[in-house]
C-alpha cells in the first residue's frame, strides 16, 4: 500500500469513527453559579464519545451553552476558575434604576473581551437562548443575532439584572417560563435528547470541619474591607444570620423554578435527565467554580453509567 492509499484509508477510518459517535441535543437549565456544573457535564459527555449537535439554554444554561457552541468553553472555564470572591463583586455594576439592581453590561463586556462575539446563525452547531418577553408575556427563542445579546437577555433575573431590550422587546430570564428548555430541541436531528437540571431535590447538609485561621488584625483596613464584602455576598458569612433581600429572592426563585422544572420535564421528557441538587451552592458563588464543575462531571458520569441507552429510541431519521 503506497502513501496515498494509506492516507485515504486513514481518512476513511476517521470519518467512520466520527460517524459512529452518538449525537446529542442538550438542554441546559438555569441556576446562576450552580450552572457552572454544566461545564463538567459537557466535558464528560465529550469524554465518553458523544457529539453535541444542538444546545438550548435558559439563563446560566444559555451562557455556558453559547460559549461551548463558540468552541471557547476551555477559555471561560480557566477564567472563571481563577475568580475569587472579590473578583465576582468587581464584575457587578450596581444601579438603582432601570428595573434591576445590576446593569449587567460589565459582565457581558468582560465576557465579550475574553471570548469574542459571533452571530448565532454562524455557530457550528444549533443554539437557542431562551428568554421571557415581559410585555407580551411569553417565552422567546433567540436563534439569530449577537450571541451575547441573546445571553444577556436570557440571564436577566428579574429585579437583580435590568431587563435587556432587544428588537423592541423587554426581555428577562428565560427560567421564568422554561427553566430546562427541552422544547426547542424536540425537532432537532440527534440520536438522543439530554437535559441537565440544577433544580433537583435538596441534599442533606454536610457539617463543615472548622478551619484553623491565622490571627488577624481586626482594626486593619484590609480586614474591614473583607468583612464588608462578606456581608454583601449572600450566604457569605460563616455564622447563621437572618436572610437578606437577595437571599430571600434567590430562595423564592429556586422554589418556583424547581416546581416549574418538574412540570415542564414531565410534559416533555428527555431521553436522559442529569439532575443536580438545587442547594449545591448559592446562585452567586462563582468563586466555587472548580468544585461545581467537578460536581457536574461526576453527576454526568453516574447518570450515564446507570442509563440503559440501548432502550432509548434513536431520534435521528
Amino acid at each position: 500500500m503506497n502513501h496515498d492509499e494509506i492516507t485515504t484509508a486513514s481518512l476513511a477510518i476517521a470519518a467512520t469513527a466520527a460517524a459512529d459517535k452518538p449525537t446529542v441535543a442538550l438542554a441546559l437549565g438555569a441556576g446562576g453559579a450552580k450552572g457552572l456544573a454544566h461545564i463538567g457535564v459537557i466535558e464528560e459527555l465529550e469524554a465518553q464519545g458523544f457529539e453535541i449537535v444542538a444546545i438550548a439554554g435558559s439563563s446560566m444554561g444559555a451562557l455556558i451553552g453559547g460559549i461551548h457552541a463558540m468552541g471557547k468553553l476551555d477559555v471561560y472555564r480557566d477564567w472563571v476558575c481563577a475568580l475569587a470572591r472579590f473578583d465576582v463583586l468587581r464584575l457587578l455594576d450596581w444601579t438603582f434604576s432601570g428595573g434591576g439592581l445590576i446593569k449587567g453590561e460589565r459582565i457581558i463586556d468582560t465576557l465579550r473581551s475574553l471570548i469574542g462575539d459571533i452571530r448565532i446563525e454562524e455557530l457550528p452547531l444549533a443554539f437557542t437562548a431562551v428568554a421571557t418577553d415581559l410585555d407580551r408575556e411569553r417565552e422567546v427563542w433567540l436563534t439569530r443575532g449577537s450571541l451575547f445579546d441573546a445571553i444577556r437577555a436570557s440571564i436577566a433575573v428579574p429585579t437583580v439584572f435590568r431587563p435587556h431590550r432587544l428588537d423592541g422587546r423587554r426581555l428577562v430570564d428565560g427560567a421564568l417560563l422554561n427553566p430546562v428548555p427541552v422544547t426547542p430541541l424536540i425537532g432537532v436531528r440527534a440520536d438522543f435528547l439530554l437535559a441537565v437540571s440544577i433544580d433537583g431535590p435538596s441534599e442533606a447538609a454536610v457539617p463543615v470541619a472548622p478551619v484553623a485561621r491565622e490571627p488577624v488584625d481586626e482594626n486593619s483596613y484590609r480586614h474591614r474591607i473583607g468583612e464588608f464584602i462578606t456581608r454583601l455576598m449572600p450566604g457569605g458569612e460563616s455564622q447563621p444570620r437572618t436572610p437578606g433581600t437577595l437571599d430571600t429572592l434567590a430562595q423564592a426563585m429556586d422554589l418556583m423554578q424547581a416546581n416549574l422544572s418538574r412540570l415542564r420535564l414531565a410534559a416533555y421528557e428527555p431521553d436522559l435527565l442529569i439532575e443536580l441538587p438545587r442547594n449545591i451552592a448559592s446562585v452567586y458563588e462563582f468563586y466555587r467554580a472548580r468544585e461545581l464543575i467537578e460536581r457536574g462531571r461526576l453527576q454526568a458520569r453516574a447518570a450515564l453509567t446507570d442509563w440503559p441507552r440501548s432502550t432509548a429510541p434513536l431520534r435521528s431519521p
